[in-house]
This record gives structure tokens, sequence and C-alpha cells, in this order.
């Protein structure tokens, strides 16, 4: 009985995941890296984009790559990014 509660507190625990907001009046294209697979992301002007469930490394218009562990809200503003 213990372990079918525990089962399902887990199964129903919501996914933590990074967002991403492009604060910026132009697109950006963001490159990610996750669990050796890379995507690169456009994300439109005001968009908000969620990625990284497990974790990710991020590579910004600028050039700046920063690690995510998933739970963080990102804004691109002038190319760079602010983590909070």
């Amino acid at each position: 009985m213990i372990m079918m509660l525990l089962v399902s507190a887990a199964m129903s625990a919501p996914a933590v995941a990074a967002s991403v907001t492009n604060k910026d009046a132009d697109t950006q294209v963001l490159v990610i890296v996750e669990d050796g697979s890379r995507a690169e992301v456009a994300l439109e002007p005001g968009a908000t984009e969620t990625i990284c469930p497990s974790g990710c490394f991020l590579t910004l218009p600028n050039g700046d790559r920063i690690a995510l562990n998933g739970a963080e809200d990102v804004e691109i503003k002038g190319g760079g990014a602010s983590v909070k």
C-alpha cells in the first residue's frame, strides 16, 4: 500500500523545467545541449519557451554559455541573459 502511494505521488508531481523569455525586439536563436543532443530554438520577441526539464547547457546569442539545472527563469535582453 505504501509503495503504491509513493509511486502515484511521484507520477503526479509536476515536471520542473527552465523557462526562457525573449525581452528583445528581435528573434533570438538559442543553442541547447541536453543529454548529448544539440538543438537550436528560435525565440520570437516576447515569447517564452520551456526547456531543459533535466538540465542542459544553453548558448546565448552573444556567445555566452550557461548551465541550467531545469528550475531557472531566464530572460534574454541585449543578446545576454539574466538568470533568476
